[in-house]
């Protein structure tokens, strides 16, 4: 090693404030090297998560180089979110890319000599290196552009403009999405949040396909945050978004479920506006009606519609699962018109679970097994979001 490695580390966050979106790859490459190893790649997975793609660096040519990540070394440790080793010559370790537990991408790192210290030290390269790209993102189309395999509707591009990170957790909760088809998505979107003890969820679906159906979504996620900032319940949530649709938008009708879970007591109150009731799993099981209500109307009729919503009310137990979704996915239909389904959604979901996925990885999987029954292409939006509550005693995630 040729120099202290905490001073290497300082040196690369003291010059990551100033530096460059597209000379952030170099920063990388030369803190490996200060850390005693050969090279130091990044990789960004792409929007539908098949691909990690390398992020550009000037000057140099990376051959184009997109590991899948279903099947190779480099998707492994991006699936299980742990370091994996190749035994390439030299040898070379993955690292997963996290926000938090949000996965962004990995990080591949060459030593003449995988040690312990290397290991750890390349754990602490990808740490910063993943807080480095975050802070950026929002204000360069660079790693954007470099997740997109093809380009993206204007309607679909308005509605990730207004999405949050697909993940989100703490020791007490873990919240995750996902979308499709990514590229043309229009009425359906999500969002999530952390705020006073509570977890946030929002899931909506608006009426078409096109950009009005993407501006209904819009307006129904500005009106979420709008008054949930202002410390609104459930019911003015509901109410605002009708407001402003009937408003703005006289022809977009929007369903949705709106729901708080208070992180400390597991208590999870929500609203349904006219959707798909969630699905409630415990112990790796749906509780069959759980989360089910007496049916009310679509968001955006006006006020000859207007009614007060109902808010429901149930106790969550540690360990429970929330499972939002839209109607794309049970929908979606095979070539021989054979719908998705329910039971399949939920088999699936389980499965996963109980044989120890984490929760972003079982979304990613689902989402390309509905694209499969539906042969790559969906004719309708498709959103899930799982929601885990998973307190502890001793302050360690479960």
């Amino acid at each position: 090693m040729t120099e202290d490695p905490g001073a290497a580390l300082a040196v690369f966050l003291e010059r990551s404030h100033t530096t460059a979106p597209l000379q952030v790859p170099r920063l990388v490459e030369e803190t490996a090297r200060r850390l005693g190893m050969l090279s130091a790649t990044v990789y960004l997975a792409d929007v539908q998560e098949d691909e990690l793609v390398p992020l550009p660096r000037p000057g140099v040519d990376d051959g184009g180089e997109a590991p899948a990540i279903e099947g190779t070394v480099a998707g492994w440790a991006y699936r299980t979110m742990s370091p994996r080793l190749s035994h390439s010559r030299p040898p070379a370790v993955w690292l997963p890319l996290v926000d938090g537990i949000a996965r962004i991408g990995v990080l591949r790192v060459t030593a003449e000599q995988v040690t312990p210290a290397t290991l750890d030290w390349a754990r602490h390269l990808a740490a910063v290196t993943a807080l480095t790209l975050v802070s950026k993102s929002g204000f360069s189309d660079l790693f954007s552009r470099t997740a997109r395999r093809r380009p993206m509707t204007t309607a679909a591009e308005m509605v990730w403009a207004f999405l949050p990170p697909r993940t989100l957790g703490t020791d007490t909760v873990t919240s995750t999405a996902a979308l499709e088809p990514a590229y043309e998505i229009g009425g359906d979107a999500f969002d999530h949040g952390l705020d006073d003890g509570r977890l946030h969820v929002t899931v909506v679906d608006a009426m078409g396909h096109d950009l009005a159906a993407g501006l209904a979504s819009a307006v129904a996620l500005a009106g979420c945050r709008s008054v949930r900032r202002a410390g609104g319940s459930l019911t003015d949530i509901t109410a605002r978004i009708d407001e402003d649709l009937h408003r703005w938008q006289p022809d977009g009708l929007l369903t949705g479920v709106f729901a708080h879970l208070h992180l400390e007591t597991g208590q999870l109150s929500w609203a349904n506006a006219g959707h798909p009731p969630p699905l409630l799993i415990r112990a790796h099981r749906v509780v069959p009606g759980a989360l089910e209500s007496h049916g009310e109307l679509p968001l955006g009729l006006g006020p000859d519609h207007a009614h007060p919503r109902t808010v429901h009310e149930t106790q969550l137990e540690p360990g429970d699962r929330v499972l939002f979704h839209t109607d794309g996915v049970t929908e979606a239909r095979s070539a021989s018109g054979l719908l998705f389904g329910e039971e399949r959604l939920v088999d699936f979901v389980t499965r996963a679970l109980a044989a120890g996925e984490p929760a972003p990885e079982a979304l990613r999987r689902l989402v390309h097994t509905l694209l499969d029954h539906h042969h790559g292409r969906l004719q309708d939006d498709a959103t899930i979001v799982l929601a885990e509550w998973h307190p502890t005693t001793d302050g360690t995630r479960r």
